[in-house]
């Protein structure tokens, strides 16, 4: 389905256009179009003639323009066809965010032709100009059969043929797809209400269909579908239960079972999306049943069903062609919905109140809070330590004040674990708290992830100073920290912060390098707010908690004791038998270890290109962008499975690996599912102005956000809400993409879905793959419009999912400092490693992080030079010591010029030195010989010429190295 050549330049006449025959020249023919159109105020929108030799016709009149018809003279100097173009429109503002109106009418008639053509009432005197047919400039923009709209006459004798109905049902098979919601079909008004559904469907086959309902006098609210069973001549039959209505609810993205309410606004046309799981087992034959549609006050109607099952058997339900529709039922699956462990996390190990997981460890409280957080992993992040750092200096604390004091939320015990799978534990606690009684409900996942949910409830009128949380740290494990508008650096002495709707925060990271904690403070309402651009149009829910009508905040303070992280609500009343939900979630990191050995042997080519040509130049792993022949579309990379099945062969039988764009912020507008997804109202498409590219505003119902646009092949999207199934129909995707094309793994685009999905995603392509790869992006989150989230703390809660990172757009390399680059861009504290990619990076302060820019990106991004040298240096043979670690055996006498070791112990180091000094200075190593196994005496020191990083030079033990500022040097010691 790739993009076809367009018939004529639709920036300028538009989408849209009827073709005229006029059969001899005319100072002025006549015509009325039928042209039955979907937009609301034709008569606002001007049109274009041109005559058959392409000229544009200067002398027009316009009639009555209304949806149904236009009446217009123009003059006819040629014999010929002439186009009328009816939606010509503008485009302002960004190519890929653009902003599209439709061009107003403007007299461009010659005065004295016009006074000679008189007014409309002459007009049927003309020649006539025939219509010949209407045509769109390319099948993709084509208005269909559902988008022409019913005469105004033809509605009112539909309705008069219906009493005073209030609800008037129309079936349609999945071929026709219904579009509009604000008004009726031509043919529905022609054919008439009711009638069967008739259609056909293999044995094995998931058969999509629709009914539309009408409420054309009044609102009709709570519609309910029921199914009949579906039964053969010879006594076969097909359950009720192999039928469902998608909008009355299924399957959540968290596996949860929810319900939908479907209320019809006056006028208004509500699509009901049907499936039927026609069994592989089904003899065929005619299957006749019956869809039972009744809504409040209105009584039950029937629509009868007649399906043909064939004779033939389909593999995967059918799911192999995507225009089917069949792919519908992934919108309730629950593929990889369950708590098994994947790699490299190892199953929860419970011993009394203590939990064990990878490298970490949580002591649990009486209140079912942490009592003490253990890490494991060295400073080195390499591996782990057998000595545990320990992050709390106290325990983790809910602690309720009234006027007689500060009372500790405490159970009478320390809480009994319960697992609920090897990924997944769960405990309870009765708790109190003064005259406040608290229920715990909190797990502990594989990856380190704490969820509670506390209820802290009143039996009588209470006045309070405040409910808080306070997280005691010690001072070494709270060295760095990021959120709370506050970007990743050294952790402050004194830190006050107020919750604030404009801002996307409602926690912070706190932590070493290898051992952290981050929290996040929520309560029963939370949603995730929308993200990357969008984010005040579905920001954040203030909790009614933790907020309390803006008297609460966060406090850090560097106090003698302790780092102290300290949550509070302030003062409040509550009532006898009101509850509260202090709602927190937190992780634990490091959630990994690193593994420079492997980072370093996957070379990431960004840009699909030829494959010979990507292998020669180094790089095994190609990332696919869309916009790219085998995924042109975004997110929907379903289209061209041939070219991209043989272009994922090509990549395997070479030795490399293929990697695929495909996330869920928004949808392209080729997903075929579109129509179906609008009829679910603001599950899965966010509600929003609507406007951006010309197919959106022709084709959709107005009520959407504008996405990203791809002008070179016109691929327009929009924005998904937050949490919904359209996360189950990306598991699945990512499923059949896994076994029918053979993708290696995904790059991720910025995201828009939770650890939920994450975990999903990890564990579909492990099944698949061994070791799949999932590179995430994104740009710098820390603007206004992002409402000030750190990229680092907006996704953290997927990093134990992903393999690799790539931050991005708006990172500033050059004018932050080491602790932003460390907790911000390199990934290291949570387990991860990346690359560099705003102005092609700083390649000199990336080499103390083991970060290049990726190639193919630019002209500036080429990483192939520092390639050739880790490969003759042998880096992936080499132990890692980030200038992080205490005792790094290569240090410089500068704070502010900092060195990385890459250590081939008792043969040779590759020292990588970095520069934040304002100015050239020259510093000395201090190295420690005996950590790298080499002698002094006969060590050199040499730096490789790498074009545009260093020049070829030697040192010698104890000299002095000039550093440029901002740059530095890759010495090699031998």
């Amino acid at each position: 389905m790739t993009q076809q050549p367009l018939r004529w330049n639709a920036d300028a006449l538009g989408n849209h256009r009827y073709l005229l025959q006029v059969d001899a020249p005319a100072k002025a023919v006549h015509v009325v179009i039928p042209w039955r159109r979907r937009d609301a105020q034709p008569q606002h929108v001007a049109v274009i003639v041109t005559a058959p030799d392409g000229s544009t016709v200067a002398n027009v009149r316009r009639g009555r323009i209304d949806q149904a018809s236009g009446e217009l003279v123009f003059q006819a100097a040629q014999a010929g066809t002439y186009a009328v173009y009816y939606q010509p429109y503008v485009s302002k503002g960004r190519s890929n965010y653009p902003t599209v109106s439709y061009a107003e009418p403007s007299d461009t008639a010659d005065a004295a032709w016009a006074r000679k053509v008189g007014d409309a009432t002459h007009w049927t005197h003309l020649p006539q100009a025939k219509v010949l047919r209407y045509e769109a400039v390319d099948d993709f923009d084509a208005y269909t059969s559902m988008e022409r709209t019913a005469t105004p006459a033809e509605q009112q004798a539909l309705l008069a043929g219906h009493g005073s109905d209030a609800l008037l049902l129309f079936p349609e098979t999945r071929a026709n797809p219904i579009r509009m919601f604000d008004a009726l079909p031509e043919s529905w008004a022609k054919r008439g209400a009711g009638g069967t559904l008739s259609d056909t469907a293999q044995r094995g086959e998931y058969l999509s269909f629709q009914v539309g309902a009408w409420a054309p006098r009044v609102a009709v609210n709570h519609v309910d579908v029921r199914f009949a069973d579906l039964r053969a001549d010879d006594g076969s039959i097909i359950p009720a239960s192999a039928l469902t209505c998608f909008n009355l609810g299924g399957i959540g993205y968290d596996g949860k079972p929810f319900t939908s309410r479907v209320d019809v606004a006056q006028g208004r046309v509500q699509a009901l999306w049907m499936g039927l799981d026609v069994p592989a087992s089904a003899k065929p034959g005619v299957y006749r049943g019956e869809v039972i549609v009744s809504a409040d006050g209105v009584a039950a109607q029937s629509i009868p069903m007649a399906i043909t099952v064939g004779e033939g058997n389909v593999v995967a339900h059918g799911d192999d062609d995507p225009v089917k529709l069949t792919r519908l039922r992934w919108l309730n699956s629950t593929l990889a919905q369950d708590d098994s462990v994947v790699k490299p996390f190892t199953p929860i190990a419970v011993k009394d109140g203590t939990l064990g997981i990878l490298g970490r460890e949580i002591r649990l409280d009486a209140s079912g809070l942490p009592a003490q957080i253990t890490s494991h992993f060295d400073e080195r992040m390499t591996g782990f330590s057998g000595q545990g750092k320990t992050l709390l200096a106290a325990p983790v604390q809910l602690i309720v004040e009234d006027d007689g004091g500060a009372h500790v939320l405490k159970g009478a015990h320390v809480p009994q674990i319960h697992s609920d799978g090897p990924g997944k534990v769960h405990w309870q606690v009765g708790a109190s708290a003064g005259a406040l009684r608290g229920d715990v409900n909190a797990s502990l996942e594989a990856d380190g992830t704490l969820v509670y949910s506390i209820a802290l409830s009143a039996a009588q009128d209470v006045s309070l100073r405040d409910i808080r949380l306070s997280i005691p740290m010690q001072h070494d494990a709270a060295r760095y920290q990021l959120g709370l508008g506050r970007q990743g650096d050294r952790a402050p002495d004194d830190v006050g912060w107020k919750w604030r709707v404009q801002n996307n925060q409602d926690g912070a990271w706190i932590g070493t390098v290898n051992a952290g904690l981050e929290f996040h403070l929520r309560d029963e309402n939370y949603r995730r707010p929308l993200n990357t651009n969008f984010y005040q149009q579905q920001p954040l829910r203030m909790p009614a908690s933790w907020d309390n009508q803006g008297q609460g905040g966060i406090r850090l303070r560097n106090e003698d004791k302790d780092y102290l992280a300290e949550a509070y609500s302030g003062p409040r009343q509550m009532k006898a038998g009101e509850t509260l939900h202090y709602d927190i979630v937190m992780r634990v990191t490091p959630f990994k270890t690193i593994d420079p050995a492997k980072h370093f042997a996957e070379r990431f080519f960004h840009k699909y290109g030829d494959l010979d040509a990507i292998k020669a130049d180094g790089a095994n792993v190609v990332n696919i962008h869309h916009a790219t022949p085998i995924n042109p579309w975004i997110n929907y990379p379903f289209l061209e499975p041939a070219a991209m099945r043989a272009y994922i062969d090509a990549a395997h039988q070479r030795g490399m690996r293929v990697k695929i764009y495909d996330t869920v912020r928004e949808v392209s507008d080729r997903a075929p599912e579109l129509p179906m997804l609008e009829s679910l109202g603001h599950e899965v498409i966010s509600t929003g102005k609507g406007g951006g590219f010309s197919w959106l505003q022709e084709h959709l119902d107005g009520d959407y956000i504008a996405a990203w646009h791809v002008p070179e092949n016109r691929d327009a999207a929009v924005i998904n809400a937050g949490q919904s199934r359209w996360h189950n129909y990306y598991i699945e995707g990512l499923d059949w993409l896994a076994r029918n094309e053979g993708i290696d793994g995904l790059y991720l685009d910025d995201v828009a879905y939770d650890r939920t999905t994450m975990k999903r995603v990890r564990k579909v392509l492990q099944a698949h793959r061994p070791d799949p790869l999932i590179d995430l992006h994104s740009a710098s989150q820390y603007n206004p419009r992002d409402g000030y989230i750190n990229s680092a703390l907006l996704y953290m809660e997927l990093f134990p999912y992903i393999d690799r990172l790539w931050f991005g757009e708006e990172f500033d390399y050059e004018k932050t400092s080491p602790a932003y680059w460390l907790t911000e861009i390199s990934g290291i504290p949570y387990g991860l490693m990346g690359e560099m990619l705003q102005n092609d990076g700083n390649p000199w302060r990336g080499m103390l992080f083991g970060m290049t820019n990726r190639l193919g990106w630019s002209a500036g991004s080429d990483p192939r030079g520092l390639w050739k040298l880790w490969d003759a240096f042998g880096i992936e043979q080499a132990e890692m010591i980030g200038w992080w670690v205490h005792d790094t055996p290569v240090k410089t006498n500068r704070d502010d010029v900092l060195a990385t070791s890459y250590v081939r112990k008792g043969r040779k180091t590759l020292i990588a030195i970095a520069s934040w000094a304002p100015q050239k200075v020259e510093v000395k190593l201090a190295v420690d010989w005996k950590a790298l196994g080499l002698s002094p005496a006969k060590a050199t020191f040499t730096a490789t010429a790498v074009n545009g990083f260093q020049p070829q030079a030697t040192f010698k033990a104890g000299e002095a190295i000039p550093v440029e500022p901002g740059k530095g040097w890759l010495i090699e010691v031998e």
